[in-house]
């Protein structure tokens, strides 16, 4: 039988452990990019090659290279920097890279804009604030993000230590990013029998694989989103187990309907001790029952759509050697940020800061990037990166409040916004980076929010907190299909609107326009909107509200995510 695996099984295969012809291309003078396997192999190592889509046209009628130059991803686990390594990244953004820090949802940085001239000096450099960029992209575990904030209780300190632990006991062992990008000293290679990779074997994972750590109420990791979850489960004040969620995933493909994004379930509950483990057999078995044939359906979700959750618990319980316990109850309110000034019972002080896009860079009258290097300057706690692409300064004093608040005002930083709805928005990258993207949405968004809260004042709904996510294509880095409102580039100037998510994250939207403009997406929203001002119950969210009021069908699970669409061609 003829063997169907994917291209990219082979290159894995035949990398010798992720090293392929990476550091010969890196001294390849006559270009800016490397070789096209080596494209995919510097994934694991964090970085992606770009080119600048704003100026391709113009180059290409010159008959000039792409503007070639590679993004570069942190690994961060928890999201938590001391301000000295802020005020390292914030260099190299400066020295390397385009003069930004752009914060993901995944709680960490990217940089944009490094040419390959400067790949190394900059890994180097990350190397040297005692951070790597291993892992955070690529066909393994990445970033693991924890509920922000360490310090608010013991149980927030508790998700912290997991997500370090899981980051640290599932992370690649190959030498290959240490001799590529710091020393060049041969670490080892596998080639005489020595085993690199105990956990990952020579081909790692089928796909990316995302993991999280939550504390109730709190969902701001979107733990429903991700391929595994544990969530907090307390008693007294303290974590008496985790709670294992299995199977989410956002990417899907346009006008393929067997792929969809899909809300994890719950596997069951596991004692402290014993989470590490679980999440070693969750993800062993993801490594060899997840599709190696089809990369457009090898992610987690679709090997427990197929398996079973039955028969994929079975064989984790068959690996850890004992049987994991009937999952406890919990209840998640809401996915956003604490925003403003809040104090955590150790009468420390804690700023969530709303930074729109999660683009940290200078503009006239709104230098965040200057405020943010003096404040770090200043600060003797922490900085942390959030899910939705915030940065909370944590652990500082009254006095430190009041240097901090005047640092923000004197450089044009407010610390609210301008309405529930921009505060609760998030957005890709998209145009002019990634290659992937088939409209705006970093540049975009912005302005659609201020469209959309002319229509929330006249509707009395300026301060109301509704979720708005945009990703420029449907791979939904964003998470916009777990946004009460989302949007997913169709081409240029065109989106999939979609409506009903539920606002604690907890269930999918479903599609209720195509390829909709700006004008029209306003149009749409403008009269539900006004009907969700006069006819909501206490305490209904919108994307409950849309449900009941039948403009859209809920969304039981990932599997229905295509079904009973009606789209709203007549709402406006």
């Amino acid at each position: 039988m003829a063997d169907k695996k994917s291209r990219n099984e082979y290159i894995k295969e035949g990398s010798r452990q992720l090293r392929g012809t990476i550091a010969q291309g890196l001294a390849e003078v006559a270009t800016g990019a490397i070789a096209e396997n080596d494209q995919q192999l510097v994934k694991f190592h964090g970085t992606y090659l770009q080119d600048d889509r704003d100026v391709r046209g113009e180059r290409t009628k010159k008959r000039l290279e792409k503007a070639y130059t590679f993004m570069i991803r942190v690994r961060i686990p928890g999201g938590i920097v001391t301000p000295a390594q802020w005020l390292a990244l914030d260099k190299i953004a400066g020295d390397y890279a385009n003069g930004s820090l752009r914060l993901t949802t995944r709680q960490t940085f990217q940089f944009h804009g490094v040419i390959k001239a400067n790949m190394r000096r900059t890994m180097q450099a990350i190397n040297a604030a005692l951070l790597d960029t291993i892992a955070a992209c690529g066909d393994v575990n990445r970033n693991v993000l924890a509920t922000s904030n360490p310090h608010l209780s013991r149980a927030h300190a508790e998700a912290l230590d997991l997500a370090r632990g899981l980051s640290a006991h599932l992370l690649p062992k190959t030498g290959a990013y240490h001799e590529v990008w710091l020393d060049g000293e041969k670490v080892v290679d596998g080639s005489a029998g020595e085993e690199e990779e105990p956990l990952y074997g020579k081909h790692y994972l089928p796909r990316k694989f995302k993991t999280v750590v939550a504390v109730p109420p709190h969902n701001d990791v979107d733990v429903f989103a991700q391929d595994l979850g544990f969530v907090a489960i307390i008693e007294d004040d303290a974590v008496v187990g985790w709670n294992v969620t299995v199977g989410g995933g956002m990417g899907m493909t346009h006008g393929e309907p067997d792929t969809f994004p899909r809300t994890a379930d719950v596997l069951g509950f596991c004692r402290p001790e014993h989470a590490i483990d679980v999440a070693e057999k969750v993800l062993s078995v993801q490594r060899d029952w997840g599709n190696r044939e089809n990369r457009k359906r090898a992610r987690l979700k679709y090997t427990i759509e197929d398996r079973g959750l039955d028969a994929f618990r079975a064989e984790v319980e068959l690996r850890l050697g004992f049987t994991l316990e009937a999952p406890r109850s919990f209840r998640f309110e809401r996915t956003g940020d604490a925003l403003g000034w809040h104090k955590s019972p150790n009468g420390k002080w804690h700023l969530g800061l709303f930074i729109e896009n999660g683009r940290i860079k200078e503009r006239p009258g709104h230098t965040l990037r200057t405020a943010l290097r003096e404040i770090a300057t200043i600060h003797k706690g922490e900085l942390i990166c959030t899910a939705n692409q915030n940065v909370i300064i944590a652990g500082t004093t009254a006095a430190a409040k009041k240097k901090i608040n005047t640092i923000l005002a004197s450089n044009g930083i407010t610390i609210g916004t301008s309405s529930g709805l921009r505060r609760n928005s998030m957005a890709c990258v998209a145009l002019p980076t990634c290659g992937l993207a088939l409209a705006e949405s970093e540049r975009f968004l912005p302005e659609l929010v201020t469209s959309i809260e002319n229509v929330l004042d006249r509707a009395g709904l300026r301060d109301d907190d509704i979720v708005v996510r945009m990703t420029g294509c449907p791979n939904g880095c964003s998470r916009p299909y777990l946004a009460e409102i989302g949007l997913v580039g169709r081409g240029p100037g065109l989106y999939n609107l979609y409506l009903g998510a539920a606002f604690d994250g907890s269930r999918l939207n479903k599609l209720v326009a195509e390829d909709v403009d700006q004008a029209r997406i306003v149009a749409i929203l403008d009269p539900i909107l006004v009907a969700y001002a006069k006819e909501r119950r206490d305490g209904e969210r919108f994307g409950d509200f849309v449900i009941r009021a039948g403009f859209v069908r809920a969304t039981s699970a990932g599997n229905q995510f295509h079904a009973e669409v009606g789209l709203l061609d007549r709402a406006a």
